[in-house]
């Protein structure tokens, strides 16, 4: 792919997407530049809020590397991906690296102030890299490992899509039917004195709850969603949560491989950089998305401090980690290619993951099948057994 690389007649230090000057005139009282001032304002407001996709990180990091590898200096190439980037606050954030390359502040000290935009394994590889002399090599191993996470979570979200449409969709056909069709159907039964069975009872009386109270229950799961987002986000509250998912049967396992092909993948990159195994676990640990991976590996990273083998620290934690972890990773000890051993690893697990996404709709089909089918034959046999018992009755 080719990169074009700013003209030489044009300053360095010209801002991203500059307007360009308009030429006509305009009347002394009208003042033309404070709208100007004022947009730029607002939209360097909200460029503040906006998140940047990891398209536009993979994107930096496979360029950047090319260009270091065709001979351009690291302040203009970065001069020039800020230009090329779609996303105005990530522009902004490689400006402002490049205005710092410029002063003589390394590339590390530079990424440092935006840790959260690029993240503790970012900044600590380009660190090794700087100080190998191996940079780009290091931004090769970064972007294969933005791909790889971004490939797992892509297919993550993919393989979940389905059933959540299947459930929103579920939801709203069934308020639907609550609200604007069993009202019609019941309104008969009103009229006779004969005694409902009690599930026409119970059909009847949700309905026209549902219809008196409608924006009462909106406003209460909305709240209660409030709610339960806040104290997921408590320090108990994500010990609870997580501990839940790790044992639901069927993403549980799922939760887990993710977490394993994470670990195993970001242990090798950062291994390969010349980075202590330490200070990988304790990196890895910060990524990882489950807490209770995230306190194993910083116990872990504690205890190989202290004189531990990496294979014996995890055999502690089988619930976590399975045997064939163990055993690879003190194969890898062995033979002293633990990098490699790990990398194979998580190709491992990320081929597992692959498979179990394209096969998750499969799965979880016959379950929202299953789950409609009993709501909808519920429903009907609240409708049909007074009509039966009427028409009997004449």
């Amino acid at each position: 792919m080719s990169v074009n690389l700013p003209p030489q007649n044009e300053p360095a230090d010209q801002p991203v997407n500059q307007p360009e000057k308009i030429a006509t005139a305009a009347p002394a009282d009208e003042p033309i530049q404070k709208p100007k001032n004022i947009m730029g304002s607002i939209n360097g407001f909200l460029a503040k809020f906006s998140s940047i996709p990891i398209s536009e990180k993979l994107f930096f990091v496979q360029h950047l590397s090319i260009m270091l590898k065709a001979g351009i200096s690291l302040s203009v190439a970065l001069k020039t991906l800020a230009k090329q980037t779609g996303n105005k606050r990530f522009a902004n954030i490689i400006n402002d690296v490049s205005k710092n390359v410029e002063k003589g502040i390394s590339f590390t000290e530079s990424l440092k102030p935006h840790e959260k935009i690029f993240g503790q394994l970012f900044i600590n590889m380009i660190e090794s890299g700087e100080v190998s002399g191996k940079l780009e090599e290091v931004l090769k191993r970064l972007y294969i490992q933005f791909k790889k996470n971004h490939e797992l979570i892509s297919k993550v979200k993919g393989a979940l899509t389905y059933p959540a449409v299947i459930l929103v969709a579920m939801g709203g056909i069934g308020i639907f039917m609550m609200v604007a069709v069993v009202p019609k159907i019941t309104v008969m039964f009103k009229d006779f004195n004969a005694e409902l069975p009690l599930p026409t009872k119970i059909l009847i009386k949700f309905s026209d709850s549902l219809v008196a109270n409608g924006i009462l229950y909106l406003v209460g799961l909305v709240v209660f969603i409030i709610i339960l987002v806040k104290l997921i986000k408590t320090k108990r509250g994500t010990y609870i949560f997580h501990g839940l998912l790790l044992k639901t049967p069927i993403f549980g396992p799922i939760i887990k491989k993710i977490n394993l092909a994470r670990f195993a993948r970001t242990i090798s990159s950062l291994l390969k950089t010349d980075i202590m195994i330490i200070k990988s676990f304790q990196i890895t640990a910060s990524i990882l998305g489950n807490v209770y991976y995230r306190d194993a590996l910083n116990e872990m990273s504690n205890k190989i401090k202290k004189g531990g083998t990496i294979n014996e620290v995890i055999a502690n934690y089988q619930k976590l980690f399975p045997p064939i972890v163990t055993q690879m990773i003190a194969v890898g000890e062995e033979t002293g290619e633990l990098d490699y051993i790990l990398e194979e690893l998580a190709e491992f697990y990320e081929g597992e993951i692959d498979q179990i996404m394209n096969n998750l709709p499969a799965i979880i089909e016959p379950i929202l099948i299953l789950t409609l089918g009993l709501v909808v034959g519920g429903m009907a046999v609240a409708v049909i057994m007074p009509m039966y018992s009427l028409t009997s009755a004449i």
